[in-house]
């Protein structure tokens, strides 16, 4: 027995690139163990992830809508969806490339650019070039000039599973002229169940395999420093309860974590190497997290307020975790950052496997 891969429509979309009305497919694939994974061309979002649990209980653990108009009312929460070309902030919106000043869209607060702008990589209804159980693979064409980057882009995005419930990511992209480029997936997971809300998420224990954090100021740009985690609350080296943690966070500016740290020393590496664990000891359910990439966003959604998501159910600020794989942010003004730069005669890669496990749990420790 194999991957199974259904297609289905989605729902139809107002293409933002053409204005043209556009039906939007899903595809949901299947392993034998019974785990399934669904993504949409919008955004080549990841809308759902079903996974059983060790006595076979199927929760959907990624939080998501169930159709058009959820993923474009709340666009603001990248639910799900490719952030590109450049994943987290560029300060005040501008670098300089190759001697000369480049300026790109402020689309927060007309202050600094976000997630690829007004219309990132989330918006736009990517291509379908293979739909089979050796994978989804998604295409687009960014266009010179667009949102301010330069160079036409060309991105590939591959969506794996296998039967042994690992998720794989593959990013890809080629380039006509100088630009830079740091894609990443804005998937909400909570192994409790996409809507089990502050109380599953709390009962979580996360580790990361990283011993600095990216600096940032009020606004969340880093200073392109890189400080030590010894003694802090963003220690996370050896598993800790999420929501012990959080309430360490109570009174300072951002209420929760929302950090990029540094794994596999900083670097680009040729293979995934395992850089953070997710358990839900309740449920048994954990999420390995491995990566090529030199840094791994950590966030709470601390900025969620009450969004209706799938099945009409709420997400709400801290229910749920995201754990991003990219270079760090703002990394083209800094020079001591791994590079986000991207020549014609190369290609970007990036690989990120989200490993889906159950782990045996002593049931009596947990009130049902």
């Amino acid at each position: 027995m194999s991957i199974t891969v259904e297609e289905r429509n989605f729902g139809l979309a107002t293409n933002p690139l053409t204005e043209a009305r556009q039906m939007v497919h899903s595809y949901t694939l299947k392993n034998t163990k019974g785990m399934s994974v669904t993504v949409i061309q919008l955004g080549a979002t990841i809308q759902s992830i079903n996974f059983p649990d060790g006595s076979k209980k199927v929760e959907d653990v990624c939080l998501g809508f169930d159709d058009i108009a959820g993923y474009v009312t709340n666009k603001a929460a990248y639910m799900g969806g490719t952030l590109g070309r450049v994943a987290n902030r560029v300060a005040s919106g501008g670098f300089t490339l190759d001697e000369t000043t480049v300026n790109l869209t402020r689309n927060v607060e007309g202050q600094f650019h976000l997630h690829g702008g007004f219309l990132g990589f989330d918006s736009v209804i990517w291509e379908v070039v293979q739909k089979t159980p050796q994978g989804v693979v998604f295409r687009h064409e960014s266009q010179h000039g667009h949102e301010g980057y330069p160079g036409i882009l060309t991105c590939l995005i591959t969506y794996r599973l296998d039967n042994e419930d690992r998720l794989s990511i593959s990013f890809e992209a080629t380039t006509d002229r100088q630009t830079i480029v740091n894609l990443s997936n804005h998937a909400y997971f909570n192994l409790a169940g996409h809507n089990a809300g502050p109380k599953g998420l709390a009962e979580h224990t996360v580790e990361i395999a990283s011993s600095e954090i990216v600096e940032t100021d009020d606004r969340q740009i880093p200073t392109g420093e890189l400080t030590l985690v010894d003694n802090t609350a963003y220690d996370l080296r050896s598993p800790v309860v999420l929501g012990d943690r959080l309430k360490q966070f109570e009174n300072c500016p951002i209420q929760g974590f929302d950090n990029c740290y540094v794994v596999n020393g900083g670097q680009l590496l040729r293979s995934t190497v395992k850089v953070a664990k997710i358990v839900h000891p309740p449920s048994g359910r954990a999420l390995e997290v491995w990566t090529n990439q030199p840094g791994i966003q950590f966030y709470t959604a601390n900025n969620i307020t009450k969004i209706t998501g799938k099945k009409g159910l709420f997400y709400v600020k801290h229910g749920a975790l995201c754990v991003q794989t990219v270079k760090f942010p703002d990394a083209i003004n800094h020079q001591n950052f791994p590079s986000i730069n991207l020549n014609p005669n190369e290609t970007y890669r990036h690989e990120v496997v989200y490993w889906f496990k159950v782990e045996k749990t002593c049931r009596c420790c947990y009130k049902k």
